[in-house]
């Protein structure tokens, strides 16, 4: 069961038990959808994603420092990179 979904689709769950299902703060089970919270996509995801692909910062600053050619190529490797993974 998708934790992160629930909380994020059910604002009133405070707890989510994978045995038990979810429940608000008067501990009264929380009727969930599990379709829509399968369906839910974490709207930070593409953070993980851009880390994992962006160049190590090293270089980044090591294209800064060199400017001309080095700085535009390693402006156009993030600029791809973040048009790959779009924010939410």
């Amino acid at each position: 069961m998708n934790h992160n979904a629930i909380y994020a689709l059910y604002p009133q769950v405070v707890t989510v038990d994978d045995g038990d299902g979810a429940r608000d703060a008067q501990g009264k089970k929380v009727q969930i959808d599990l379709d829509a919270v399968n369906a839910w996509v974490d709207p930070s995801a593409y953070k993980a994603k851009r880390i994992a692909e962006y160049p190590p910062i090293g270089d980044q600053l090591d294209a800064l420092w060199k400017g001309g050619d080095a700085a535009a190529e390693m402006l156009a490797t993030v600029q791809a990179v973040k048009a790959k993974y779009p924010k939410g």
